[in-house]
C-alpha cells in the first residue's frame, strides 16, 4: 500500500485561494470563526491523525476483514483503537450544530476531514462517515423528543448511524421494499423484515447503533408514495439517554466483498424491533434524501481519496523503477536505464491521475461550500446555490467516481506487472474504489437524476 502524504498544500489553496474560504464564511452568521488561520490549523490536525492512526491501518483492514458472531461483529486489528481516538479528539463534532455538542465549524470542512480519513483508509472512515448523514437527517425531521434523545450522542460519536434502504428484491427502486411497520400501544413502531448491503451496519466501536428505515405502515399505498422513514437503535435507549436492552435487530452475516473488507457490509434482520416514526407518515423517501444527498457527496468524495492515493504510489513508483531510455537522451546516464517518468505514456497517465484528483477535490470543495450557503446565507444566495446543488450533486457523485476508479486502474498501469500482485497495494486501491459507482445510486441513477432537473 503506498505511504500516504496528506496534500497539506494542496487542500489549503483550494480553501484559501480558489474558494476563498474566510471572506465567504465572514459573511455567513455562525460561521465567522472558520477564520484561514483556524482552518489551516484544523487541516494541520486532520493530516497528521490520517498519517499517523488511520493510513497504517488500511492494509490491515483489507488483509483481516470483519469477523460475524452472532453477539457482534468484529473491525480489523486497530480499528476500535482508532475511532476510540478520533472521537477523544472531537473530529466527529467538527462540522456539527452547537446545540447538539458540535463545534459548528462548516460543512467544508467536515468533508475535508473525510477526504484526509478516507484517502488513509476509506473502509474505516465510513463508520463515522454514514453518521453524518442520521445527522442531518434527525435535525431536520425529528421531533424534539428524538432529537434530544438522538443527536447528542451521535454528533459526539458515541453511538453511529446508518439508513437502511436495500432489500434484496429492490436496490434503487424502493417502491417495491416490504419492510413492515405496524403501530404499537405505547406509540412506537414493531419493524419486520430484512435489509441488506448496510454498511457499518453491526460493528464493536461504538456503544449503540441508530439505524434509519424505510418501512410501510399497515395502510401506506403501494409504491414510493407509502413509504415511512423510522429512527431503529440497536439497543432500546433509556430515558435518562443510556442504553438500555438489545432491540430485536440482529446482523444475519456480513457480505464477503471485492473491496473494502475493513467495513462491515451487513444483512440485518429486524424481527418486530421497536422503532419510532421520523417525519410525516408515507412521506419517508422525501425525508430519507436528507441522508442520501448527504452520502451521495461523502461517496464522491471517495473516487477523490481514490484518485490521490493512486496517484501517490504511482508518482513515486515512477521516480523509481529504471527501464529503457528516454526518448531524448539519457536522463540518467551513470544509471542502466532512466525512470519510467521520463516516458511519455507513464507521464500522461500521471498527469491524468494529477488532473483527477485536483479538479474533484476544487468540484467537491466547492459543492460542499455551496452547501453552507444554503444553511447560513441570505434566502436569496441559499436560493442560488440550493439550484446549483440540485445540478451539481449528481454530476458530482457520478463524474468523480467514475473518474476516481479510472485513476486507480491508471495507478496499475504504471505499476505494469508489480500492479497486478499484491505487495504494492495498488490493486487493493481498484478494488475498493469500484463499489462507489455502485451505491447510493449508480452512476446510471445519477444521469437519470440530473435529466430529470432540466425537465
Amino acid at each position: 500500500m503506498p505511504d500516504y502524504k496528506a496534500p497539506v498544500r494542496d487542500i489549503q489553496f483550494v480553501v484559501n485561494e480558489v474558494l476563498e474560504s474566510e471572506k465567504v464564511y465572514q459573511s455567513l452568521p455562525g460561521y465567522e470563526e472558520a477564520t484561514e488561520d483556524l482552518m489551516n490549523a484544523i487541516i494541520d490536525e486532520g493530516a497528521r491523525f490520517a498519517e499517523n492512526v488511520l493510513a497504517p491501518l488500511n492494509r490491515v483492514g483489507d488483509e483481516e476483514g470483519c469477523q460475524w458472531n452472532p453477539e457482534c461483529v468484529t473491525t480489523p486489528e486497530g480499528y476500535k483503537e482508532a475511532y476510540a481516538q478520533y472521537v477523544d479528539n472531537g473530529w466527529p463534532a467538527l462540522s456539527a450544530a452547537p446545540e447538539y455538542g458540535g463545534q459548528g465549524m462548516p460543512t467544508l470542512m467536515g468533508i475535508i476531514m473525510s477526504e484526509l480519513a478516507g484517502t488513509a483508509d476509506w473502509a474505516w472512515v465510513m463508520y463515522p462517515g454514514l453518521s453524518h448523514g442520521a445527522v442531518d437527517t434527525v435535525a431536520e425531521h425529528g421531533d424534539a423528543e428524538q432529537k434530544a434523545k438522538y443527536l447528542t450522542k451521535l454528533v459526539s460519536g458515541e453511538w453511529t448511524g446508518t439508513m437502511c434502504l436495500t432489500e434484496s428484491q429492490c436496490g434503487s427502486d424502493l417502491g417495491l421494499l416490504r419492510t413492515k411497520a405496524e403501530p404499537q400501544a405505547d406509540g412506537s413502531y414493531a419493524i419486520t423484515g430484512t435489509k441488506i448491503f448496510i454498511s457499518a451496519g453491526e460493528h464493536d466501536m461504538a456503544d449503540n447503533i441508530v439505524h434509519i428505515v424505510l418501512a410501510r405502515l399497515p395502510d401506506a399505498p403501494a409504491g414510493t408514495k407509502g413509504i415511512s422513514l423510522f429512527i431503529v437503535p440497536r439497543c432500546n435507549v433509556n430515558d435518562d439517554g443510556s442504553v438500555g436492552e438489545r432491540n430485536a435487530v440482529n446482523c444475519a452475516s456480513i457480505e464477503k466483498k471485492m473491496g473494502i473488507h475493513g467495513n462491515a457490509t451487513c444483512v440485518l434482520n429486524f424481527d418486530g424491533a421497536r422503532g419510532f416514526l421520523i417525519g410525516e407518515p408515507n412521506r419517508g423517501l422525501n425525508a430519507m434524501f436528507t441522508f442520501m444527498n448527504t452520502a451521495r457527496i461523502g461517496t464522491a468524495v471517495q473516487g477523490l481519496a481514490h484518485a490521490e492515493l493512486s496517484f501517490q504510489g504511482a508518482l513515486t513508483y515512477a521516480k523509481d523503477r529504471l527501464a529503457m531510455r528516454s526518448l531524448t537522451g539519457p536522463k540518467n546516464p551513470d544509471g542502466p536505464a532512466d525512470p519510467i517518468i521520463v516516458h511519455p505514456d507513464v507521464r500522461r497517465m500521471l498527469l491524468t491521475q494529477k488532473a483527477f484528483a485536483e479538479g474533484s477535490r476544487a468540484f467537491l470543495y466547492f459543492l460542499a461550500q455551496q452547501g453552507d450557503i444554503v444553511a447560513k446565507g441570505s434566502e436569496e444566495d441559499a436560493k442560488v446555490a440550493d439550484d446549483l446543488m440540485a445540478l451539481l450533486t449528481p454530476i458530482g457523485k457520478a463524474f468523480v467516481t467514475e473518474v476516481g476508479f479510472e485513476s486507480a486502474n491508471l495507478g496499475v498501469q504504471v505499476y505494469g506487472g508489480h500492479g497486478f500482485i499484491r505487495e504494492w497495494g495498488m490493486e487493493q486501491i481498484v478494488r475498493d474504489a469500484r463499489i462507489a459507482m455502485l451505491y447510493e445510486g449508480t452512476t446510471g441513477i445519477q444521469a437519470l437524476d440530473l435529466s430529470l432537473i432540466h425537465i
